[in-house]
């Protein structure tokens, strides 16, 4: 493994870590919420378990496996496709900020920092190729990591909370 693989992949390990505490925290504090903080008036269930709903859907579009395979590389370079897809990210993110005021902080934070480690990997992903290598290779290179080591992605936590929190407005 080169140099420079060892610096990506201890940058995307030290990102995990602080992710990894903010989940304990999270974690800690879903179990001290009251149970009487769930909404009576059921127009504001309805409006927040469907923001539950299109955060859930957020975070399936913006997952990296399912990124990657949505929008084809083509003909595109490794910089061309590394902009298209932090775009992308950003662009559904962005599509779904209104949900946050019918969600909780923790979840909207949980959904932001998905946002915001995913497009970290795709950046430093794309650190590790030429610039004129095919968009393919990015595209192969990010499948590679997520798959190797699930736990490099947020994805599969971030759902957590959100069924979480979903589940108790039932």
């Amino acid at each position: 493994m080169s140099s420079d693989n060892l610096v990506m992949y201890g940058g995307l390990l030290a990102a995990a870590l602080v992710i990894a505490l903010y989940v304990f925290t999270w974690r800690n504090e879903r179990k001290s919420l009251r149970q009487d903080e769930v909404p009576a008036d059921k127009g504001t269930l309805n409006l927040r378990l469907g923001a539950y709903e299109r955060l859930v859907l957020l975070a399936e579009r913006i997952a990296l496996p399912s990124l990657v395979s949505r929008i084809p590389a083509g003909d595109l370079t490794v910089r061309q496709f590394q902009g298209l897809l932090t775009d992308q990210v950003r662009q559904e993110f962005e599509h779904n900020l209104s949900q946050q005021i019918y969600v909780s902080p923790q979840a909207w934070q949980a959904v932001g920092n998905l946002k915001e480690q995913n497009i970290f990997i795709i950046n430093k992903v794309a650190e590790t190729l030429s610039p004129d290598a095919k968009g393919v290779e990015l595209s192969r290179r990010i499948l590679e990591l997520v798959n190797t080591d699930p736990k490099v992605s947020l994805h599969p936590i971030v759902l957590e909370a959100l069924n979480f929190e979903a589940r108790k407005l039932l």
